[in-house]
């Protein structure tokens, strides 16, 4: 009786196995894109106004460290702007063709409430895209989760704006996880670090690594 027991277990579990659709594979976002050239004069920090780089950033060759607190000040005087240390791109603001953005981002646990990157640049609204985080999972702006358990793991963010078409992609681990239209405006540009939004967590971190824009060919 036993042995029969098992052996329809394991005919279940056959059957259960054999109905599961195969795990999505994992796509090149990059195919069809050409790197541009990117130096340190590329990369412009930006960090609350009153305070040294060293205290909200570090860069020790190959990962970019970006964080803050709810109370720190904005990145000027005159900005009424929540806190942020962010690094905004500079050399290939665009107002037309095909362009990517990918780096491979960490979130530790427990920073939430925060922006983590944002292609600039739209009509009604500042900025076209922001991924934000809240309680471990990535968001498009507070609107829709991208993708959940992104904690203490390194992610390969790639976002595609095509300013023809006026649509964005955004891809997480070569996975795509969402298409959306884009919000207009003459001029983007990529950002990524941390911007704070709503009920943020004491200290808002992201380190980020291999940042690369990309143009279609």
């Amino acid at each position: 009786m036993a042995s029969r027991s098992f052996q329809w277990i394991a005919v279940c579990l056959l059957a259960v196995l054999l109905a599961s659709p195969p795990p999505a594979r994992a796509q090149d976002p990059t195919a069809g894109f050409t790197a541009v050239s990117l130096s340190a004069s590329n990369f412009m920090l930006q960090k609350p106004y009153n305070m040294p780089a060293s205290s909200r950033y570090s860069f020790n060759g190959t990962v970019r460290q970006m964080w803050i607190a709810p109370s720190d000040d904005p990145y000027s005087p005159q900005s009424d702007t929540k806190p942020r240390t962010e690094m905004r791109m500079t050399g290939y603001d665009y107002s037309s063709g095909v362009w990517q953005f990918e780096g491979l981002v960490y979130v530790p646990s427990g920073s939430s409430g925060m922006s983590i990157m944002q292609v600039f640049g739209g009509d009604a609204t500042a900025t076209t895209l922001m991924l934000h985080v809240y309680g471990g999972a990535l968001w498009y702006y507070n609107q829709q989760v991208i993708e959940d358990g992104i904690y203490d793991r390194w992610l390969r963010v790639n976002v595609v704006h095509d300013v023809g078409a006026s649509r964005l992609t955004v891809f997480v681990d070569g996975q795509l996880k969402l298409t959306f239209p884009g919000r207009g405006g003459d001029t983007h540009f990529f950002k990524f670090g941390v911007y704070m939004q709503r009920d943020a967590s004491a200290r808002m971190e992201s380190l980020w690594r291999n940042i690369r824009i990309l143009r279609k060919n």
